[in-house]
C-alpha cells in the first residue's frame, strides 16, 4: 500500500509507473506539439482508484506540461537546451533528465559532457525532492565538476554561475534558468536531434 501523503517513485511501484509513463509520453507531447499523449496516459491511470498523492501528482504534471508546451510555442523554442531550460523551470527535473538523455546519447566530446552534467543537475533535484541528501550531494558534485569546465557552452542558455552555486549549496529551491543568460551566441546549435 502507498502512503497516501507522499508520492515516492523510489519506493513505490505505482508512483514509479505513473512518473515513468507520464515522462515518456511528455517527450511525445514535445514532438507532436499536442497534449494528447499524456492525457491518454493520465486517463488510463485515473480509471482506477488512486491515492490522493498520485492523483495530485498527475494533475500537477499535466498543468506543468501545458505550461512547457505553451512556453515552447510562444517563444518558438526549437533548440534542445532551450527546451530543457523550459522544462527545468517548471520544476520537471525527472522530465528534464528524460528529455536530454536522447541528445546526450547522440552527442560527443564537450557537448556530451555538458548534457550529462545538466542531466545530473536535474537528478540532484529529483533526489532533493525526495529528501535524499546523500544521493543529491553525490550527483550534484559530479555535475558541478563538469559544469565548471563547460560553463561557456551553457552560458548562452542559462547562467552557469547561478546553477553552480545552487548545486554546490544543495539549495532545495532550484534556480530558474530561463532568461538568466544572454541569447547572443548560441554555440551549441549543433546538437543533433535523435
Amino acid at each position: 500500500m502507498i502512503d497516501s501523503e507522499r508520492f515516492d517513485p523510489f519506493n513505490n511501484r505505482l508512483c514509479r509507473n505513473v512518473r515513468n509513463a507520464l515522462s515518456e509520453n511528455f517527450k511525445k507531447v514535445l514532438e507532436q506539439q499536442r497534449m494528447q499523449p499524456v492525457r491518454r496516459v493520465a486517463g488510463f491511470f485515473r480509471n482506477d482508484p488512486l491515492p490522493p498523492c498520485v492523483r495530485t501528482y498527475i494533475d500537477q504534471r499535466l498543468a506543468a506540461y501545458e505550461q512547457v508546451l505553451a512556453d515552447v510555442r510562444n517563444r518558438e523554442l526549437d533548440h534542445p537546451l532551450d527546451i530543457a531550460v523550459a522544462i527545468w523551470d517548471q520544476h520537471l527535473f525527472f522530465e528534464t533528465h528524460e528529455y536530454l538523455e536522447q541528445y546526450w546519447m547522440a552527442a560527443h566530446g564537450g557537448e556530451k559532457k555538458l548534457l550529462q552534467a545538466i542531466i545530473r543537475a536535474a537528478g540532484a533535484y529529483v533526489h532533493l525532492e525526495q529528501g535524499n541528501l546523500t544521493g543529491a550531494r553525490r550527483i550534484a558534485a559530479k555535475a558541478v565538476a563538469v559544469l565548471e569546465v563547460h560553463q561557456d557552452q551553457l552560458s548562452p542558455y542559462a547562467d552557469p554561475r547561478l546553477l553552480l552555486a545552487k548545486l554546490r549549496s544543495l539549495d532545495p529551491k532550484p534556480p530558474m534558468l530561463a532568461g538568466t543568460a544572454g541569447s547572443a551566441n548560441r554555440s551549441m546549435r549543433t546538437i543533433d536531434r535523435p
